[in-house]
């Protein structure tokens, strides 16, 4: 079974093109979602977290306390990168249990915005890179997120250039309204199922 990884930049349409290749009966494994559950559920990662940020990490019923996270991370890059080396590889290790456990497919997909920057793509026989131009994208995340235009901005200057993730792709999905979605996953999904 071959190992499909999809990747772009926030407002490039991954989720979109993700439904698309699950209409086909391909499964996806989306790794921001899984990371969120990871984060309650596996046992070790939450002490290592604990261990990381402190006990106030999680709130008395068990639950992730986003925000007091998000203020120590975002304001200290060092930790950020801590705690990414704690929740990567907890989350590569389920993307293989996962893999494992579908039968009877060509191949799988593993959405994930950061594939590329984590090393992820290493793991997997081709990369998908979703594009669109960025004017869309921000107009995207704008209605999507209910967002200004500058947070938006902000959001895209801080992920890793488009033409990096362009450079290590396999293939080019571009989702700029003109060309069609559909035409391009049943071409991939064709190439992928032989």
């Amino acid at each position: 079974m071959k190992k499909i990884g999809i990747t772009g930049g926030i407002g490039s349409g991954k989720t979109t093109i993700c439904k698309i290749f699950e209409s086909l009966d391909i499964p996806v494994y989306y790794a921001d979602d899984r990371a969120k559950a990871l984060i309650t559920e596996d046992v070790t990662l939450v002490k290592n977290i604990k261990n990381l940020l402190g006990e106030e990490s999680y709130l008395s019923d068990g639950s992730y306390n986003r925000k007091y996270v998000a203020n120590i991370v975002f304001n200290d890059a060092e930790k950020l990168k801590q705690l990414n080396a704690l929740v990567h590889p907890a989350v590569a290790k389920d993307t293989i249990l996962w893999q494992r456990s579908q039968v009877s497919v060509p191949y799988t997909l593993k959405e994930a915005a950061l594939i590329v920057e984590t090393g992820g793509h290493h793991a997997l026989d081709f990369l998908i890179t979703v594009w669109a131009p960025k004017a869309i994208r921000i107009d995207r995340v704008v209605r999507r997120d209910n967002i200004s235009r500058e947070d938006v901005e902000a959001r895209i200057n801080k992920q890793m250039p488009e033409i990096e993730k362009l450079k290590t792709a396999h293939f080019v999905i571009i989702n700029d309204g003109k060309n069609s979605l559909v035409q391009q996953v049943a071409k991939l999904h064709r190439r992928f199922s032989r």
